[in-house]
This record gives C-alpha cells, structure tokens and sequence, in this order.
C-alpha cells in the first residue's frame, strides 16, 4: 500500500504544479492566495512532503477547483465506469482520513467521493473548497459531527445534510469508531 500510497502522493503533487502553471502563477501567487508557505507549496509539488486533507483543500480552492476535480485529473482515465480496484484512494498523512474517488471522470459536473474518518478525527476544511459546488453529506456508518461556521450537525448514520453557503467546516468524529460518509458534490464550474 505504501508505493501505490506514494504514487498518487507523487501524481497529486506533479498536478498540482501543472495547474498553478496552467495559470501562469508563481509559486508566491499560489501562495498568498491558498494562505499557505511558498516553501511548503516548493515541498510539495517536488514530492518531498504529502499534503494533509486540509492543505490539499487550500491549494484546491485557491486553483478555483474541487479537491475531488485536482484528485481525479491527477489519478483516474477518462470514461463513464470507473471499477472499484481503479478509484482513486488517498490517505491524509496526518489523520489517516481515507478519501476514495468513486464517480467516473466525465463531463458530469458531479463528484462521488466516500471518506472514512478515523475516530477522534478532527479536519478543517476551508470555505474556499466549497464556493464552487452544493453539497451533500450521507452519513453510511458511524457518528459524525460536522460544524459548519457556527452551526454544529450531530448526525448518525442515514442522515444527509445539504451544506449551505460556503463556510469553514470541520469533519469531526468524536466517537471510539471510524465513520464512513458519501459526499455528493454538484459543481458549478469544471475549470
């Protein structure tokens, strides 16, 4: 799992310095804009360092993308099936957080993506990952608390929420078991 664990890290780091060029960014312009250290954008996009969940949702939506668009252009071939042995799985570094990449890369302006959040998890996600889509979150198994802004959602496993206008959120499992969720992201712009 390791080297297949490190080949997405190396893949998602190589897009994401395809993207900042795409634009004609600097690094420094990456920077200022996702709020984070020119040197760690450096780190990153030479494959020295694995982004968190967190930063890879910073990076994302400074470039103006979701992080499941930056994820799939890095990792998954065109076409309308996606098998489950060829969807995309990333672990965050630092929380362990298991992200896998369900729907297909199409010209569908929707995202699947199912998460596995270990207990005692706690992830922040910035406002700026969710100013280009609507969102649902399907809690499938487990307890989820998810704070967005100053509203805090306890949900157990069945409910779905529909996030409201961009706002920062955490993910947070405050259980003794993981949790397992569906986010279903309606995009507004596939940049």
């Amino acid at each position: 799992m390791n080297t297949i664990s490190d080949n997405i890290n190396q893949r998602i780091s190589a897009r994401i310095r395809i993207e900042r060029e795409s634009r004609g960014w600097s690094l420094s312009e990456l920077a200022e804009r996702a709020g984070v250290s020119r040197a760690m954008i450096h780190k990153i996009e030479r494959g020295e360092s694995s982004p968190t969940a967190t930063l890879l949702a910073r990076l994302s939506g400074a470039l103006g993308i979701s992080m499941s668009t930056l994820i799939a252009r890095a990792e998954m071939p065109q076409g309308r099936l996606l098998r489950a042995g060829d969807q995309p799985v990333w672990r965050d570094p630092q929380s362990h957080y298991l992200r896998r990449h369900i729907s297909p890369r199409s010209d569908l302006p929707i995202d699947l993506v199912q998460v596995e959040l270990p207990a005692g998890s706690d992830i922040p996600m910035p406002a700026a990952s969710y100013a280009l889509a609507r969102q649902l979150i399907w809690l499938q198994e487990g307890e989820l608390t998810f704070i967005e802004g100053e509203t805090r959602h306890e949900m157990k496993a069945g409910d779905c929420l529909e996030l409201g206008p961009p706002n920062d959120c955490r993910f947070i499992n405050e259980s003794t078991a993981p949790c397992r969720y569906l986010v279903v992201r309606l995009n507004h712009s596939s940049s």
